[in-house]
């Protein structure tokens, strides 16, 4: 895919080395952006062979809600998440939990019993709040609003977290039928991440696009700190000599978003350049 190739150059010849909390130097941008059109096909890399079943299995867990992995490592043998999980696999409340179950305060009027009377006070009460449900409403019943936003970053709970959130905000358009996407990453290893979440927010938006009764239209991607990890190079290098290959088709069943199983997302006509082997920095 021209796009990312465009991206993966535009990092090894702008960028500047960084240290960080890896151990693992990094050649690093600032405020990288690129776009795709999904009516053009599924934009899951041809220059390198992109584990798909994971990418779903990754968007699936996503909407599940949970703040542990137990679903994808033990129920389906994905474990692209071990790496940050605690022993009996939680994660924290990390992007699932913040997009289903989004934790806030609310004040409510509650009755007080005692001494054979009761008094009204109002206190505050943890509440949750289901953003993608919100989102896929506010698409049904107001599209033309500029507010249908999907936030994971919620500052009063980064330390319990396993890895603060990078991808951590997306925002919905709709232009003439079409859904669009528009991703704000504050932190993205090209060769590893890029990859994984242009495909996941694609395949999100696909479906939710099937949902609401839109057409495809257009993924956007902006990310603050664009980085290339320095045992990452040549690998991208590599890439860089491939020549594109025609993107695949994605078909989802025409189902709620909240019944789609990964059976339902059906990829054809994939035929990638062989993998490349990248370590993940932890």
């Amino acid at each position: 895919m021209k796009q990312y190739l465009d991206l993966v150059r535009s990092v090894l010849d702008n960028g500047v080395k960084k240290e960080n909390r890896t151990g693992i130097d990094t050649i690093s941008n600032f405020s990288e952006f690129y776009k795709v059109d999904l009516s053009e096909g599924f934009p899951l890399l041809t220059t390198k062979k992109v584990y798909f079943r994971s990418v779903i299995l990754e968007l699936l867990w996503y909407l599940r809600g949970e703040d542990h992995i137990r679903w994808l490592r033990d129920e389906n043998d994905c474990h692209i998440w071990d790496e940050w999980a605690d022993e009996d696999g939680h994660v924290g409340p990390i992007y699932p939990v913040l997009w289903r179950r989004f934790p806030f305060f609310k004040k409510e009027a509650v009755k007080l019993e005692g001494n054979g009377s009761a008094i009204e006070k109002e206190c505050w009460d943890r509440n949750e709040f289901d953003q993608v449900q919100r989102a896929i409403d506010m698409l049904k019943g107001n599209p033309n609003s500029r507010r249908i936003v999907v936030s994971a970053w919620h500052p009063g709970l980064l330390d319990q977290m396993a890895l603060p959130p990078c991808h951590v905000m997306y925002v919905f358009n709709v232009t003439n039928g079409k859904l669009n996407c528009h991703l704000t990453q504050r932190s993205g290893d090209i060769a590893l991440g890029i990859p994984f979440n242009l495909a996941c927010y694609s395949a999100l938006t696909m479906a939710i696009a099937n949902e609401v009764g839109l057409e495809y239209g257009e993924f956007a991607h902006t990310i603050v700190d664009a980085h290339i990890y320095e045992n990452h190079v040549e690998g991208l290098k590599e890439q860089l000599t491939r020549e594109p290959r025609p993107l695949p088709k994605l078909h989802i069943a025409d189902k709620p978003v909240d019944e789609l199983e990964f059976e339902d997302f059906e990829l054809k006509d994939y035929n990638p350049h062989p993998g490349i082997k990248f370590e993940v920095a932890v």
